[in-house]
């Protein structure tokens, strides 16, 4: 298999594979869901870590991290669920896009530490913007899964309002009380007409953040903030916060880039764009 971008020879098999991709959704030309699955006994993990996923390329490994978005109890039947968008030009996805159903992969992990505090009964803020939303859905499954979901507010912004993964689960969430959720996509260019028909929130997400925590009374005093998605977001939200008194240790996030490494250039980017700059700068 080639990728005719970047004429790169993907390995059909290596000793280094240990997993296959089960199954994909694309939700268009450049979102989707895919689920890979290790060939022997399922690794577990936590809801909110994530995974690492690569294939051999002309012999050499080329990989990338994406956070679960399923719950851990379903790894060794379902796999673990990733949502990631295409990177035109990107090292890797360009690669993932090309991979039909059945095709073997390697897969590592997991890592992370951005998994909900125990025993935790404030009202749970996510805040997210694109593909940053997998590891909220991880959360709120496993909760649903052990009888013991949070009250969450779950913001999500993304350009456009056909970029919103997970929508219709949430909403029905939402709308049915079986998870106790207020949930807030916003789409951040509300005139283009991609837009057109859209009646929910507008602006970046870390833009609508002040007002929906005075509409809804969210203070330090009775809730506590999870935050993933591109790293300009994140240093907003977590500003707006800390401005807020929420202290340090209430506001948690999920940090994409190399330890030491500050972001640049990454404004309006997306979390699988975030990762990518991040990695291709780790050296730099």
């Amino acid at each position: 298999m080639v990728d005719a971008a970047a004429e790169r020879t993907i390995d059909a098999d290596a000793p280094q594979y240990n997993a296959r991709l089960v199954r994909r959704v694309d939700t268009s030309d450049s979102l989707g869901y895919f689920w890979v699955r290790f060939d022997g006994e399922p690794t577990p993990f936590e809801a909110g870590q994530y995974m690492t996923i690569g294939v051999m390329v002309d012999g050499r490994i080329v990989q990338r991290p994406y956070s679960v978005a399923s719950p851990p109890a379903v790894a060794g039947t379902d796999g673990y669920e990733l949502y990631i968008r295409l990177v035109h030009g990107g090292t890797f996805t360009p690669l993932l896009w090309e991979l039909p159903v059945g095709h073997r992969m390697r897969m590592i992990g997991p890592k992370g530490k951005f998994m909900l505090a125990p025993g935790d009964d404030r009202t749970h803020i996510f805040i997210s913007s694109g593909t940053g939303n997998a590891p909220f859905i991880s959360m709120m499954k496993q909760a649903l899964a052990d009888g013991t979901p949070r009250r969450a507010i779950f913001l999500n912004g993304v350009s456009y309002a056909d970029e919103i993964g997970y929508r219709t689960l949430v909403e029905d969430w939402e709308r049915s009380g079986e998870y106790p959720v207020t949930y807030i996509p916003t789409v951040s260019r509300p005139a283009d007409p991609r837009n057109a028909g859209w009646m929910g929130r507008t602006g970046r997400v870390e833009m609508i953040l002040d007002p929906v925590l005075d509409e809804l009374g969210l203070s330090a005093a009775n809730s506590v903030a999870y935050i993933c998605g591109n790293p300009d977001m994140i240093n907003a939200a977590e500003a707006t916060l800390l401005g807020r008194g929420y202290p340090e240790d209430q506001v948690h996030k999920e940090l994409y880039w190399p330890k030491g490494k500050e972001p640049r250039g990454l404004a309006g980017a997306d979390l699988a764009t975030a990762i990518e700059a991040a990695e291709d700068n780790a050296d730099q």
